[in-house]
């Protein structure tokens, strides 16, 4: 057998790259074939994409990771790819989801629910001259109007594994950079035009072309979560003629929510509904974390909305209502579906802080884009690892072993020991110095670029 293939066959035996091993299984190179992405400078995208994940997983900036990696690529080809107005990120990170989401089936219960859950968070940026940033947005957690980047996602759960399956800029009247001072102009048929347009929309709109998007890639879900801000009557109506049901809080507005019940043709709010109810039927009791609350429910109907089922859940300070749009659910089970939308928050939580989510150091508007989509990529590849994995633990604990995975990138003693003994066995049957010398020299060659082609990458020593 030629020493290739000796050291072929035991580097690939014992020495596995999980992010390659995935990027394969869901043949990216046809992913990003069918999203526009052509080779360019020399270099094939998937292996762009691939160093750009290991920047996220190594926590490297691009010049950080160019004196880390002896394989590296040249600064310019990575910023290019950035700002490449022809790469279509939006379909990659929606096709790769798909494909990450057929993987699981085989694990998947099928009677678990599925879900689409819609959220928007904002990320605070301060140079002024960051293009889609954006004066005056409420940020719900800072409890102030702050200036940074409006982002709306959609997000897909089965309650075990999330993924983040699409986004959005949305931007204001208080844009920084105004529009045709954008740094590239694009013809108003291309993608990141139709993009850029996308975030003067109204955030109901976008909402609700990501969800068109994700059912028409094929994407099945049980139900759509979202918040109050999000719920308003012709929102639902139009989700529900999608063909998902809807469950969501809504506000105490009687302006938006006044129903009709079915045994009195009044019109009543939700307040009303709830006083007449909490006086006819026993209330039931339950416990969320520390939070006691009471709940009961009623069927009603909505002008725009249709006939659906609310639950009105009281706790000490609050009333919270829920709207389901499938009325024969339960009371307790629309609560314990609705719970799921945390799962959003969890999401951004971990983004945040282990993909360099709201980290980005660019100030183009393209490159925003590419850098959000290959954080989110990379936090579907860990929640697909986490999944697939006998002993699943918390996101953020196995993003550190897959640090210490690619940053300790090394041969194994069992390996070492394998070759070694090849290695005595070829030495036998030399018989000068020169043979031997000539022999290491195309081991150790041999070895270089069997690691090489293995793992994707090599670290400086």
């Amino acid at each position: 057998m030629k020493l290739e293939n000796i050291i072929s066959r035991a580097v690939k035996s014992r020495l596995k790259n999980p992010i390659i091993d995935v990027l394969k299984d869901i043949k990216i190179a046809n992913i990003l074939k069918k999203s526009n992405f052509v080779k360019k400078d020399g270099a094939s995208p998937s292996t762009i994409l691939l160093h750009f994940i290991f920047m996220i997983v190594l926590n490297k900036k691009i010049s950080d990771f160019i004196k880390y990696s002896k394989e590296s690529l040249s600064k310019d080809v990575y910023y290019r790819a950035l700002i490449n107005s022809k790469y279509n990120w939006q379909k990659m990170l929606l096709l790769s989801t798909v494909a990450l989401i057929d993987k699981i089936k085989l694990v998947q219960n099928i009677k678990s629910v599925k879900v689409f859950i819609l959220d928007d968070t904002n990320e605070s940026k301060r140079g002024k001259k960051i293009e889609g940033v954006c004066d005056k947005i409420f940020s719900n957690k800072d409890k102030k109007f702050i200036r940074g980047l409006n982002m709306v996602s959609l997000n897909y759960s089965d309650g075990f594994t999330n993924f983040m399956l699409d986004f959005a800029f949305k931007f204001n009247d208080n844009l920084r950079v105004k529009m045709e001072d954008f740094k590239y102009r694009f013809f108003h048929s291309s993608n990141l035009y139709k993009r850029k347009q996308e975030g003067f929309e109204t955030k109901l709109v976008i909402a609700l072309n990501m969800v068109k998007r994700a059912i028409k890639s094929g994407i099945k879900a049980d139900y759509l979560l979202v918040d109050s801000w999000y719920s308003k009557p012709r929102f639902v109506k139009d989700v529900k003629d999608l063909g998902i049901d809807c469950i969501s809080r809504i506000t105490n507005s009687p302006k938006a929510w006044c129903f009709s019940v079915r045994d009195n043709n009044r019109q009543k709010t939700l307040i009303g509904i709830y006083r007449i109810l909490s006086k006819e039927l026993p209330l039931k009791f339950a416990k969320y974390s520390n939070i006691k609350y009471s709940y009961c429910s009623k069927i009603v109907h909505h002008k725009t909305a249709g006939i659906v089922k609310i639950v009105f859940i009281k706790t000490q300070n609050n009333l919270i209502p829920i709207l389901s749009t499938n009325t024969q659910l339960t009371s307790e089970r629309i609560i314990e579906i609705y719970k799921k939308r945390w799962n959003i928050e969890q999401g951004y939580k971990d983004l945040r802080e282990y993909f360099q989510f709201g980290k980005e150091e660019n100030r183009i508007y393209e490159a925003l884009i590419a850098r959000v989509s290959i954080s989110f990529l990379t936090y579907n590849i860990t929640s697909y690892l986490n999944r697939i994995n006998h002993e699943p633990q918390t996101l953020g604990g196995l993003f550190k072993d897959l640090e210490c995975e690619l940053t300790n990138l090394a041969i194994s003693m069992e390996i070492f020991i394998e070759l070694l003994i090849k290695i005595t066995q070829n030495i036998e049957n030399t018989q000068t110095s020169q043979e031997v010398d000539n022999f290491l020299a195309h081991f150790i060659c041999s070895l270089r670029v069997t690691v090489k082609n293995q793992l994707n990458f090599m670290c400086e020593s």
